[in-house]
């Protein structure tokens, strides 16, 4: 593991054009939350989508459906794929959620500002799709990153990639969605970096962290062949993070020795992870690997 910093220049690019840019996305959060009272959940995240110029699509996976939004860039051979967290699985302690969408998502922000081509990439049976054929709370519970599950994403993905051209991908996961882009990577071989930001990297460890029942239909990241060496890992943590803590992603980064380790002591689970985005995409863009983590 490596514990990484960022560089003159990343600092340095939080003063460009994509500085302003993010003060424009702060305006459309505000007045997203401002509404947050009008519509589900799934109708308030295509708001947001809609109003940051996204485009969103329906997509049949193997076997569920996927709601996806894209940005309008084109070209260039590499793909950033966005997922995004677990929502709402349960509606409280005892009783799990009809519905598990949440009415934000901290990755539609981060790609908002991302001048690559990019995806989100919606999970089964979340976006308003839970009611659809083949999804059953489960898929949203125990099972939220079983084999079904992820071989479906996969699927989706592997089509956009197809028929985009795209040779080189970049997988980015907030809490649950880092958990699904880390079962995902192994999977392509176009892989070139993984970034996780509070990401669920052992769900066996964060069950026992929080006196949960073990996730017993899911794939655990922990207990998965390492990723190639060849793959860029970077694994964000947040200092005030309780739902997925840092000392839980370190503990697990410590095991992987071609990873980074950053931590943000001022930031929780949620917030505030677009003040660095401009630079981590910076990073993620550099030609030097060997520099990458330093």
């Amino acid at each position: 593991m490596k514990v990484a910093t960022l560089s003159r220049t990343a600092r340095g690019f939080l003063k460009s054009h994509v500085f302003q840019r993010s003060a424009q996305l702060f305006l459309i959060v505000f007045f997203a939350l401002f509404l947050v009272g009008c519509g589900t959940p799934a109708e308030r995240v295509d708001w947001l989508a809609s109003r940051l110029g996204l485009v969103r699509e329906t997509r049949v996976g193997q076997p569920f459906q996927h709601v996806v939004y894209r940005n309008r860039i084109h070209g260039g051979d590499v793909l950033h794929v966005y997922i995004g967290g677990d929502g709402r699985p349960w509606a409280r302690v005892d009783r799990i959620a009809e519905d598990p969408d949440s009415p934000r998502s901290v990755v539609l922000d981060l790609m908002a500002l991302d001048a690559r081509p990019s995806l989100y990439l919606g999970r089964p049976c979340y976006h308003g799709l839970a009611k659809r054929a083949r999804c059953t709370p489960w898929h949203w519970t125990m099972g939220r990153y079983s084999s079904g599950v992820v071989e479906s994403l996969a699927s989706v993905l592997r089509e956009r990639l197809d028929g985009g051209g795209y040779k080189r991908l970049v997988l980015i996961g907030h809490s649950g969605g880092g958990t699904l882009a880390m079962l995902l990577a192994a999977r392509f071989a176009e892989t070139e970096t993984l970034v996780t930001l509070a990401g669920n990297l052992d769900i066996d460890a964060w069950a026992a962290w929080h006196g949960y029942s073990p996730l017993s239909g899911s794939l655990n990241p922990a207990h998965q062949p390492s990723l190639s060496s060849e793959i860029q890992q970077y694994h964000l943590a947040a200092g005030r993070d309780r739902a997925v803590p840092a000392a839980l992603i370190g503990e697990m980064v410590s095991r992987l020795p071609h990873a980074c380790f950053m931590l943000f002591e001022g930031f929780d689970h949620d917030c505030c992870w677009q003040r660095i985005w401009p630079a981590m995409l910076a990073r993620i863009d550099s030609m030097s690997r060997r520099a990458a983590c330093r």
